[in-house]
């Protein structure tokens, strides 16, 4: 076995490209293989068995080795592996999977364009709405904005509304017509309270707008919690606050769920809990719980009548993907759907949110916390060097790497932001015992790094 593991790690080095990795990085750390999972366990193929508290990617919502989910992936391969969108075909899962989402989302979301993914959604969107203000004759309106520590995918041009230096760096990012504004970033902010945090996105949104000209701004981007950014949580109202906004100067409002979808902050969409009906919104990740690729871009009727009324009938709207209503992926996410809400995972969720928030409470005391922030099952950890000043540690500490690797050693995987940011996404199915293990695991992680000499001399 030993030899082997060996062989696949030289393989992994020699051939395998990691996703937003440091390529010589990589070669230099070796992969970490993972062989097997059960509910919230991981194993490696070492042995070694730790918490995921990060839902994979933010995204096994459901916790891993769900038997139902094989069981009708399989069926469903073998009946119908693949089915094409093209040329006016359709297949059941796909079909049944798009009525299912558009009863379940916001009201004024109709229509529904799969993907392989989120990036992709993200992508969908950006060329569906440049089509729409063209459709409607309104040509000028080309400039999209979205917000500072924002992730909207890793595509060609997604990633430049995305605002994070790893994806614009080398890659001639952000474009000419992608702009930002701040993210309502409490914890850094200076506003007195919540309601001036809002007042303040709003007049930010307002003069970006403003400074670009209403007749030139196409549409303004946001997740409704920040994930990659280090799950920055606006105060409540925020969102809807933003959606009038966008409403009273003329621009599309998309909601990026890309994370938050399915129950993650509590309700099965974020826009939900403030009656937000966005124009268009894109779903990835909790769709089908990680165990098949498939995003999807929910489009309102308004913007769907535009594009559908602005060419004449004989003409294709010219975006599509060989994927997209993958058969067995929509099948695979009636399954999930089905086990959210028959399955009892969505109100599991709902309720172990509660042991969450008390866990991320209860964490925020420690001498290198600075905040703990959360809503639903998600939520970070601010790790800083003085609670007073706020002070970050200095980068020279590697703190994240260290993080990460003291975590996994102590049996719980996390996500460790650059900035010393704890991310956590725990599947919805999570036990209220395995949440309490995954808060005393990252506890003893935090008292280990305290005890090294130069993190404690770095702290005041």
């Amino acid at each position: 076995m030993a030899q082997s593991n060996r062989s696949l790690l030289e393989i992994d080095r020699d051939h395998l490209i990691h996703p937003v990795t440091s390529f010589r990085g990589h070669e230099a750390t070796g992969a970490t293989v993972l062989q097997s999972s059960s509910g919230m366990w991981l194993t490696d193929i070492d042995g070694n068995r730790v918490l995921d508290a990060f839902a994979g990617l933010w995204c096994v919502n459901v916790g891993y080795g769900q038997e139902s989910i094989v069981e009708v992936a399989a069926e469903q391969m073998r009946r119908l592996p693949y089915a094409t969108g093209y040329f006016h075909f359709g297949n059941e899962p796909a079909i049944r999977l798009a009525d299912r989402l558009t009863s379940l989302s916001p009201e004024g979301l109709d229509h529904v364009f799969f993907t392989l993914g989120g990036s992709d959604a993200v992508d969908s969107a950006i060329r569906y709405i440049v089509h729409y203000w063209n459709a409607v004759r309104r040509p000028t309106k080309k400039q999209f904005i979205a917000l500072e520590r924002g992730y909207h995918g890793s595509s060609s041009t997604g990633s430049g509304l995305t605002a994070l230096g790893n994806f614009h760096r080398n890659f001639d990012l952000p474009l000419r017509w992608q702009h930002h504004i701040p993210s309502p970033y409490a914890y850094r902010s200076d506003a007195a309270d919540d309601a001036a945090l809002i007042a303040a996105s709003v007049a930010q949104l307002q003069a970006k707008v403003a400074e670009l000209g209403a007749d030139n701004v196409a549409a303004f981007f946001c997740e409704p919690i920040q994930g990659s950014g280090g799950v920055i949580v606006p105060p409540v109202g925020w969102l809807k606050a933003m959606r009038d906004t966008c409403t009273a100067l003329d621009i599309l409002f998309v909601a990026d769920e890309v994370i938050t979808g399915f129950g993650r902050t509590g309700p099965l969409f974020a826009c939900d809990a403030e009656g937000v009906s966005p124009d268009l919104m894109t779903l990835a990740k909790g769709l089908t719980a990680g165990y098949v690729p498939m995003g999807a871009l929910l489009m309102s009727d308004k913007v769907y009548k535009g594009i559908a009324d602005g060419a004449a009938p004989e003409l294709p709207i010219g975006h599509g993907l060989t994927y997209s209503g993958h058969p067995v992926s929509a099948a695979v996410g009636l399954e999930v759907l089905r086990l959210y809400e028959e399955g009892g995972i969505l109100a599991n969720g709902q309720k172990v949110g509660q042991r969450f928030a008390a866990g991320l409470a209860g964490i925020a005391e420690h001498p290198l916390v600075g905040d703990t922030r959360g809503r639903g099952m998600l939520g970070a950890i601010e790790l800083v060097s003085d609670k007073r000043t706020k002070a970050a540690f200095d980068p020279s500490l590697k703190l994240a790497d260290r993080l990460f690797r003291r975590g996994y050693e102590s049996g719980v995987i996390y996500r460790a932001f650059a900035d010393n940011i704890i991310g956590l996404a725990p599947a919805l199915s999570c036990s209220e015992e395995e949440m309490d293990m995954i808060f005393d695991r990252i506890k003893r992680v935090l008292d280990s790094l305290l005890e090294e000499s130069d993190i404690r001399q770095a702290v005041r």
